[in-house]
Parts: structure tokens; C-alpha cells; sequence
């Protein structure tokens, strides 16, 4: 089945994907828009490819809850960022915000408590 290729991530694209990893798809891309628009201070991170994976965004929402998603390229999620109005920072230069750390700690915490 052929699927479109509503946000570019073919004609963005600029070298083949690694080995081991499916390419991005518009559900991707869909996952992480649903993200920011239904949490509040939303930033995007993008995360560099690598040999075994494509490159990914992190999107980070104000309370530090996140989720990572396939992108294809940085172009992708600078465009999404572009059209959703939020900022996309490079994670190789900025690092993570520490609020993803405190959000990961509460909940493990949490699961311990259960």
C-alpha cells in the first residue's frame, strides 16, 4: 500500500534511511502535531539519524511529558514546527530540557507506588 506523503517526508528526504529502521510515515508526523496541540508548551527536539535508526523528533510538552517519533529529516519537523508555530531546537546542541528528566522520574515513582 502507497501512502501519501502529506508533509514531504520523501521529496525532504536527503540520503537513504539506515539499515535496520522503517521509514517515517504521515503518522508520524500526525502523532506529534495531535501531541502539541493537545498539550501546552510544546518544543520540538530533533534528534540526529544514526546507523540503526532514522532521524526522530522529540516533542516536549510544558509539564515534560514526551513522545519520539520518526521524521525523516530535520526539514520535516521544521516545517511542522513552522506551521504549528512552536520552536524545534537541534538536541546535539541544546541537549534535553530538564523537565523531561523530572517528568521521567515522577513517573517511575509512580509505577513503584502501584
Amino acid at each position: 500500500m502507497r501512502w501519501r506523503d502529506r508533509y514531504g517526508i520523501r521529496r525532504l528526504r536527503g540520503r537513504k534511511i539506515a539499515k535496520f529502521d522503517r521509514e517515517a510515515t504521515d503518522a508520524d508526523i500526525e502523532a506529534l502535531i495531535a501531541f502539541a496541540r493537545s498539550r501546552r508548551g510544546v518544543e520540538f527536539y530533533v534528534e540526529p539519524e544514526t546507523f540503526a535508526t532514522d532521524t526522530t523528533a522529540v516533542a516536549v510538552a510544558d509539564d515534560g511529558e514526551w513522545t519520539r517519533r520518526r521524521v525523516g529529516s530535520p526539514a520535516v519537523i521544521h516545517k511542522v514546527a513552522r506551521d504549528l508555530a512552536l520552536p524545534v531546537y537541534d538536541v546535539q546542541l541544546t541537549g534535553y530540557p530538564p523537565r523531561m528528566r523530572a517528568y521521567n522520574e515522577r513517573r517511575r515513582k509512580e509505577e513503584g507506588n502501584l
